[in-house]
C-alpha cells in the first residue's frame, strides 16, 4: 500500500479581506470595518488542509517573482509542506483575490490570477515521477482548464486516485470522467455539470447519479446548511451539517476536500472521510479568513469527540 502522501496541484493567492456591514451598491462608497490579507488561492487552501491532518503533502503551483509570492512559500513551508514543484514565474504576478465578507457571513470574491494562469502541461509532465509515490492527486480549477485535464488523465494513467474540486464552476469535456476518481463539487457546481438543480437531497442524489453515469467513481456533493451528500459502488449517505456560529465561509469548501483527501490518502473508505471532512469543514466556518480558519486533526477529532 502506498504511503500516505498528497499531492496538490493548484492555485496560490493572496486573499486582501475586507469586512463590511454590507455590500455596497453601484457608485456607493462604504466604510469598511476591517481589513486583513491572508493566505489563500483554492489549491493552497487545500494543500493547508491535508498537511494539518498530519499527512505529507506536496504542492504544486506557481508564483510571481514578487513579495507576495515569497510569503507563500515560507507559509506553507512552515505549515510542512513540500514546494519544491512551486514554480516562481519571473514574468507574472502572484494571484490576488479581493473578498468582500458581509456581518452575515457571507462573501463576494474576484480573483486575479496572475501566475496561476502560467501553470503548462510540461510542468505537469514533470511532476509524474512524483504523481507515480502518491496516494492521491488533488485539482480545482483556479489554474488553466487544460492543464487540469492533463493532470487528470496523467494521474489517472499512473493509477492514482484523482480528487477533482470543480470550482470555480466550468463544464468539463465528457471523457475527462472516466478518469476521475472522486468529485466533489458544491450545489451549483453539480448544478452545472448535470444541468440538475441541487436544492434538497432527492436532487442532489439525482445530480450524484448523473455524475456517477458520466463515469467518475464516486461524487460527495457539499450542500452548505444542509449538509454533505455521498454516493459511490458501496452505497450513499448523508450527514447532516453540524450546528455552529457562522463568522466566515471562505475555504469551507477547501477544508472539506482537503480533509477528505488527507483521510482518502491514509486508506479510509469514502464515508468516514466524508463525515471528517464535515465537521472539519463546520470548524472552518466558525473562523475569519482562508488557511487561518483550517483547523488540525486533533482539533477535528475533539469537535467529533
Amino acid at each position: 500500500m502506498k504511503r500516505a502522501q498528497v499531492l496538490v496541484i493548484g492555485s496560490l493567492n493572496m486573499d486582501l479581506v475586507v469586512h463590511t456591514p454590507r455590500v455596497p451598491g453601484d457608485g456607493e462608497t462604504l466604510l469598511g470595518a476591517s481589513f486583513h490579507r491572508y493566505f489563500g488561492g483554492k489549491g493552497a487552501n487545500q494543500a493547508v488542509a491535508v498537511a494539518r491532518q498530519g499527512v505529507e503533502t506536496f504542492m504544486a503551483g506557481r508564483v510571481g517573482e514578487d513579495t507576495f509570492g515569497q510569503d507563500q512559500l515560507a507559509s506553507l513551508q512552515q505549515e510542512g509542506i513540500d514546494t519544491t514543484y512551486i514554480r516562481v514565474d519571473p514574468e507574472q504576478s502572484s494571484g490576488v483575490a479581493s473578498i468582500i465578507i458581509d456581518s452575515s457571513g457571507n462573501n463576494r470574491i474576484i480573483v486575479v490570477p496572475g501566475a496561476n494562469g502560467a501553470v503548462t502541461t510540461d510542468d505537469i509532465q514533470a511532476l509524474a515521477p512524483l504523481m507515480a509515490q502518491c496516494a492521491c492527486v488533488v485539482l480545482q480549477l483556479e489554474i488553466p482548464v487544460e492543464t487540469v485535464l492533463f493532470a487528470i488523465k496523467q494521474a489517472s494513467s499512473l493509477g492514482v486516485k484523482v480528487i477533482l474540486n470543480p470550482a470555480p464552476a466550468e463544464t468539463l469535456p465528457g471523457d475527462i470522467y472516466q478518469h476521475i476518481t472522486l468529485i466533489t463539487p458544491n450545489e451549483s457546481e453539480a448544478q452545472l455539470l448535470t444541468g440538475i438543480e441541487v436544492k434538497d437531497l432527492p436532487t442532489a442524489r439525482q445530480s450524484a447519479q448523473a455524475l456517477l453515469a458520466k463515469g467518475v467513481e464516486a461524487v460527495v456533493i457539499t450542500l452548505g446548511s444542509q449538509g454533505v451528500y455521498g454516493i459511490n459502488a458501496q452505497g450513499e449517505f448523508h450527514f447532516p451539517a453540524h450546528q455552529v456560529i457562522v463568522v466566515d465561509t471562505v475555504a469551507a469548501g477547501d477544508t472539506f476536500t482537503g480533509a477528505l483527501a488527507a483521510l482518502i490518502g491514509e486508506g479510509y473508505s469514502l464515508e468516514d472521510a466524508a463525515r471528517y471532512a464535515n465537521a472539519a469543514a463546520a470548524l472552518a466556518v466558525t473562523r475569519h479568513g482562508a488557511q487561518p480558519s483550517i483547523p488540525t486533526r486533533s482539533e477535528v477529532e475533539e469537535f467529533l469527540s
